[in-house]
């Protein structure tokens, strides 16, 4: 039986507040883990007939789907299969493989390469990927040699048929910065389609909200300070109908003499992220959108980010560095947003 619940609840990259006060509406919990992290779906008064069982079970095969799809950790995966072909001829995808891959391009292209599905051997190289096991970075001439392989302007789309092609069969697609979204965004398709009107759901730290909370008023969505060491919020926004997704250098990282090293990767130069902005929020429409975008802002740095994100009309939060704390600049995409 689906259990009641004023919720309290702190989740990697960005916090859910909602607390104070009893739930006026009753709330269910689904949660679970997939894709590598986990999940958890939020709804308020489902209505009649609502089986959780049966809702629990749609999530989880569609999660499976997304990580059949897009998982690097797993062999059998599509992404894996397509990484693993050397052909630089057009290779037949799915049509969901294709588009995934041509929407990341696009926001390639957008960024000038700050997003780059391509990163995956340098995010190898680095040791923050599957095999994992670096402390140190690595030799010079090995970087230089990877990086050669990279670059998103070695793939090429045919989704009509589908197909995609590389360039040159060595390349390696890396959908990290993209598939949590996505997630979030095939659940909410499955949450619209059932008529569910008032949810949040929750997929590794990327959000999409829609209706209202327990309390009838919009979601509580609070973003997390930036701290290697405890998670706490920094602001809180009132929100629905939209999709959250933050990207930050402070909790995937290795230190070698003295030096800091970020898992997030600039695809251009080879080497983690080592600028002032420590985090970026991106909200949109779409989550998927939102979490590669927000990385690719995160590269772009405290200076070129903010003008990339105004001239692209982005609802945008940083939070840069400084001698004092952090400095906090809003696009006015997203000034706009926290003043509706």
């Amino acid at each position: 039986m689906a259990r009641l619940f004023t919720l309290c609840l702190l989740i990697p990259t960005l916090l859910l507040a909602a607390c104070g006060g009893d739930a006026r509406l009753p709330q269910y919990e689904l949660t679970g883990s997939a894709l590598g992290t986990t999940f958890s779906v939020l709804l308020v008064a489902p209505g009649e007939p609502f089986s959780k069982d049966e809702l629990q079970s749609g999530i989880l095969e569609t999660l499976e789907d997304v990580d059949r799809l897009a998982s690097t950790w797993r062999e059998d995966s599509e992404l894996s299969r397509f990484n693993a072909n050397t052909s630089s001829a057009w290779i037949d995808t799915s049509i969901e493989f294709c588009e995934a891959i041509e929407r990341a391009l696009e926001i390639g292209r957008l960024t000038d390469g700050a997003f780059d599905i391509t990163v995956g051997p340098l995010v190898n190289l680095w040791g923050f990927g599957p095999d994992g096991g670096v402390s140190e970075p690595p030799a010079e001439d090995r970087l230089r040699a990877v990086l050669r392989e990279v670059g998103y302007e070695q793939l090429q789309t045919r989704c009509d048929m589908p197909a995609v092609q590389k360039r040159s069969g060595s390349v390696y697609i890396d959908l990290s910065g993209w598939a949590k979204g996505y997630a979030v965004d095939r659940l909410a398709a499955l949450l619209d389609q059932r008529a569910l009107k008032d949810y949040l759901i929750e997929v590794g730290g990327e959000l999409r909200v829609r209706g209202h909370n327990a309390e009838g008023l919009k979601w509580a969505i609070a973003i997390e300070a930036p701290s290697t060491t405890k998670r706490v919020p920094h602001s809180v926004l009132r929100l629905t109908d939209v999709s959250v997704a933050t990207s930050g250098d402070y909790r995937n990282y290795f230190d070698h003499d003295g030096n800091h090293y970020s898992h997030t990767i600039d695809a251009r130069t080879g080497y983690p992220v080592s600028h002032a902005l420590a985090a970026v929020t991106v909200v949109n429409e779409s989550a998927a959108y939102a979490d590669a975008m927000a990385t690719a802002l995160l590269v772009l740095g405290p200076a070129e980010g903010p003008e990339r994100a105004e001239q692209l009309g982005v609802a945008a939060f940083f939070l840069i560095r400084d001698n004092t704390g952090f400095e906090e600049v809003e696009s006015p995409s997203f000034q706009s947003l926290r003043a509706s």
